[in-house]
C-alpha cells in the first residue's frame, strides 16, 4: 500500500480534530504501545491519528529505518516523539493550535 502525500491547512480553525501521523512497522511492540497511548490519550484531547506502515514504502524505510513508531505532523512534517509517545511534547505541538 502507497501512501500519497496529504495537505492539510497549516492553521486549523480552533476546534478542529488535529490528525497525526504513526510512522511504524506492523510487527513493532512500541509501534502498539504509541497507538494503545494516542487512543487512551483520544479519550481527554480532540486528535486523530493514523498509521503508515514503513515497510511500505521504500523511501520511508530509508528515512526511518529502525527509528520507529515516529509520531509526525502532517501540517509541518516535524517528528514530535519516536520510540515512545512524549506528552508533553505532544501538548506543545497542539498548544500552536489552541
Amino acid at each position: 500500500m502507497m501512501t500519497k502525500k496529504i495537505k492539510f491547512n497549516p492553521h486549523p480553525p480552533t476546534g478542529q480534530i488535529q490528525e497525526l501521523i504513526i510512522y511504524g512497522r506492523e510487527d513493532c511492540h512500541l509501534c502498539q504501545d504509541m497507538i494503545l497511548a494516542l487512543q487512551k490519550l483520544q479519550q481527554q484531547v480532540s486528535l486523530d491519528f493514523k498509521v503508515v506502515d514503513i515497510d511500505s514504502d521504500p523511501e520511508l524505510v530509508a528515512r526511518f529505518g529502525d527509528k520507529i513508531p515516529v509520531l509526525i505532523s502532517p501540517f509541518t512534517n516535524q517528528e514530535i516523539c519516536h520510540y515512545f509517545l512524549d506528552v508533553a511534547a505532544l501538548d506543545d505541538y497542539l498548544g500552536k493550535f489552541r
